[in-house]
């Protein structure tokens, strides 16, 4: 059979039986899954190329017993943002979701002595500020001037034979922050020369300066300390 009589070929779900459709494989080790299925696994898990089939069931299974661990938790604290860490205080649990219907999403729970670490990891980019001058040409400030762009993530490592690792965002969108105190060059020497130096005296750069920065490295913090008991010394 030749490659479009086999991008064609009707394929058979190792797991249900059903059919599936022609973009709707997803290929395990040893066999064939529908997206029907594959949606039923956690969110967290990503070695499905790697699962054999009967990996897949017993996933499958401990997904479905996870359904009457959902009905059974009651949230006490909800933590984060679009993703929310959710905790039973009483039974010790805790888990982790960006859908309201619980019942629908069967997030996964775990035991709060599942985590072995907890970290808040913050992704910083920057890009050069510069100017045009009178003739268009483009120039620099002396000295530079920045603009940094900010992105929070919580990692979570966990005990559980499915996955080790729950990482998501706490912002919605990049937090912006310039840097100023750059001067722009006049060309009078002593003009630039003052500048130059006034700026380098007011050019302290703290991102923690920044409300939007404490707001979310607060909340990872938070998380953090809910999670494991321990509050993160800020450097």
């Amino acid at each position: 059979m030749g490659f479009l009589g086999k991008l064609f070929e009707k394929k058979e779900c190792s797991i249900c039986g059903g059919p599936i459709g022609l973009m709707g494989n997803k290929k395990l080790e040893d066999g064939n899954m529908c997206k029907d299925c594959a949606a039923k696994l956690s969110p967290f898990f990503s070695e499905r190329k790697n699962s054999t089939v009967a990996q897949i069931r017993e996933q499958l299974a401990y997904r479905e017993d996870n359904k009457a661990a959902v009905e059974a938790f009651h949230t006490n604290r909800s933590l984060g943002n679009i993703t929310k860490v959710l905790i039973d205080d009483t039974a010790g649990k805790f888990m982790v979701t960006d859908i309201s219907n619980l019942a629908e999403a069967n997030p996964d729970v775990m035991a709060l002595s599942d985590v072995t670490n907890c970290r808040l990891d913050i992704n910083e980019s920057r890009h050069e500020i510069t100017y045009n001058d009178k003739d268009g040409k483009k120039c620099h400030y002396n000295p530079a001037r920045y603009e940094y762009k900010y992105d929070f993530y919580t990692v979570i490592n966990v005990r559980n034979p499915y996955f080790d690792e729950i990482r998501f965002k706490l912002n919605k969108h990049a937090i912006h922050i310039k840097t100023g105190g750059g001067s722009r060059m006049t060309g009078n020497g002593l003009t630039d020369f003052l500048n130059t130096a006034s700026a380098i005296l007011t050019s302290g750069y703290n991102p923690r300066e920044n409300v939007e920065y404490q707001e979310f490295e607060n909340m990872g913090n938070d998380i953090i300390e809910a999670l494991t008991g321990r509050r993160p010394e800020v450097n």
